[in-house]
């Protein structure tokens, strides 16, 4: 397989960033998507875990009494999680069993619904587990704006929420407890290194944007093109569109993309299925695996694999087993206990170097 003549290092971790205090916690599920061709190596619980950033100083907190809700006991509450997109997507699948896996474990109640990428049917999913009876609420947002109905729902029933993974725009400790996710422009400044390191920092690259709507797309793209702009200004973003986070999407994008910039020198897909579309579009343009360098964020096993094969140059971990963390937020938060506003997980990094020895940590 052709590849680029240079090499690719280790990419050290994110500085990180707020928490009242690092919890390191048990992960538990690693799902396959349908076309799953990775072999069964596995790793430890430990070391597929979502591990919390070391915390700032001063990193605003939220209790029950600022909030004003009251306590309660976890294991005899309802817990409601709405999901926001189909469960095709591997990130998707992890996500929803973590949280699933967690409850059971903890033997709490759990009641579920998914949106299935419907920003209308989410809104009314999350009412209609408030009149289910939940107790506290954890929500997987499909966007980050219009959620005033839930939130005003949730307020007069005194309901905390969490929300992971995408950020609601409202006022933390007031319209919500605490948001969960990684630190998305430091994804996309470890995408750009990650892109520098493969091309040279020379050429035409493009950009795979997510959806539309959501912090996660913004701030991977404000990442990604202020470290260009920072470290390598002989490297051009010369095409953006949206994949949608979808790998159908994504290979049609590329497919456009290849036709209108035959000399572009790599791509970087916002989410691992739309670099796996992107990877799909290009063997039917004929190119051969390094032609074209691929950066994704997610840390997918076909992703990994992907580098493997040497048709993807490296992928930012974001991981998605949000289970043990968000209800240990819960726990904390209900016995009185003081939980951070933000709580940013720290992410890993695959490359040629370490994919094949780490696939069993990817889902």
């Amino acid at each position: 397989m052709q590849r680029t003549t240079h090499r690719r290092r280790p990419l050290a971790r994110p500085v990180a960033v707020s928490l009242a205090a690092v919890v390191a916690l048990t992960a538990t599920s690693c799902a396959k998507s349908e076309d799953d061709t990775s072999s069964d190596t596995t790793s430890s619980a430990a070391d597929a875990a979502q591990k919390v950033a070391s915390p700032a100083p001063g990193g605003k907190t939220c209790t029950v009494d600022a909030y004003g809700g009251a306590k309660l006991d976890l294991a005899k509450a309802t817990v409601g999680f709405s999901q926001s997109e189909k469960e095709a997507n591997p990130f998707r699948i992890a996500e929803t069993q973590s949280i699933k896996d967690e409850a059971k474990k903890r033997g709490v109640k759990l009641l579920t619904a998914n949106a299935q990428s419907q920003f209308s049917k989410q809104i009314s999913d999350v009412q209609d587990l408030l009149a289910k009876g939940a107790d506290l609420l954890v929500i997987a947002p499909l966007n980050s704006d219009g959620w005033d109905p839930v939130l005003q729902a949730a307020a007069a029933k005194k309901v905390p929420i969490v929300t992971i993974d995408r950020k609601i725009n409202a006022t933390a400790c007031k319209d919500y407890v605490s948001f969960i996710a990684s630190d998305f422009v430091e994804q996309g400044r470890r995408a750009a290194d990650q892109m520098i390191e493969a091309t040279g920092g020379k050429g035409e690259v493009a950009i795979l944007l997510g959806s539309a709507g959501n912090n996660v797309t913004t701030e991977r793209t404000k990442g990604f093109k202020d470290r260009i702009a920072e470290k390598a200004p002989d490297l051009k973003v010369v095409f953006e569109q949206t994949g949608e986070f979808a790998r159908e999407k994504g290979q049609q994008v590329t497919e456009q993309l290849v036709q209108s910039k035959p000399g572009i020198k790599g791509i970087y897909a916002e989410n691992d299925e739309m670099g796996l579309g992107a990877v799909a579009a290009l063997k039917g343009a004929g190119k051969k695996a390094g032609d074209v360098e691929i950066v994704t964020v997610d840390g997918t096993r076909n992703a990994v694999q992907g580098i493997v094969d040497g048709w993807i140059s490296g992928v930012v971990e974001s991981n998605p087993r949000f289970g043990p963390l968000a209800f240990q937020t819960l726990d904390t938060f209900t016995k009185g206990g003081s939980v951070a506003q933000d709580i940013v997980i720290e992410d890993g990094a695959y490359t040629e170097d370490n994919a094949e020895a780490g696939i069993g940590k990817a889902y």
